[in-house]
């Protein structure tokens, strides 16, 4: 069943109307955005990842997890069909990267290395093969970044791949700081993590 409770409409930079909707883990319109992404992790992580792996990755976290009051999962639909889509959850375990390289390091984790004010980690970016190119990712973060303010979270934490330069590209051109040093080759970092504060104040 589709939830249609938090639904808005927002324009591709291309100027269609499209239909930005909350979904639950398992309505039949995020199959597409789930398989997409297991095949491309199988196709870029493939001498590093067996299929168990890609299988633990896309179901490591539960359903609920992405759900009200601490998460969101949307769709972006172009007509019927989904042609991008993302998530966020609250982050609770330690984190990734280099906490120093922070905005605000002394804000950002508790010691033990969870996040120290309420933190959302974006999960599941996703854009359509036949639609990438189009700022659809930039919709998705734009209204994920929307979604989790609304939600009270201060903090946005996410981690990409080392073997996706377009998606870390996209993260820094839209705000985000890489905790990690860009000028090292990637693959020395393992997750690639950044981070974007909401409310720094």
């Amino acid at each position: 069943m589709t939830l249609s409770t938090r639904r808005n409409r927002a324009s591709a930079p291309g100027g269609e109307l499209l239909d930005v909707r909350s979904v639950h883990l398992d309505d039949p319109l995020v199959r597409p955005l789930l398989e997409d992404l297991a095949a491309e992790y199988a196709t870029r992580y493939s001498d590093v990842l067996t299929a168990d792996d890609l299988l633990h990755e896309m179901e490591e976290y539960p359903a609920a997890d992405f759900a009200a009051p601490d998460g969101d999962l949307i769709l972006v639909l172009l007509g019927p069909a989904p042609v991008a889509g993302g998530a966020f959850r609250r982050r609770t375990e330690p984190e990734l990267g280099d906490v120093r390289l922070s905005a605000y390091p002394s804000r950002a984790r508790a010691e033990d290395g969870t996040p120290a004010v309420p933190t959302a980690e974006l999960k599941r970016i996703w854009t359509h093969g036949a639609h990438r190119r189009r700022g659809l990712a930039r919709v998705v973060l734009t209204e994920l970044e929307r979604r989790a303010a609304a939600s009270g979270y201060e903090r946005i934490y996410l981690t990409t791949g080392p073997r996706q330069p377009e998606a870390a590209a996209l993260y820094v051109a839209t705000g985000y700081t890489p905790l990690f040093d860009p000028a090292a080759p990637a693959e020395e970092f393992g997750p690639l993590a950044f981070e974007k504060w909401l409310c720094p104040a």
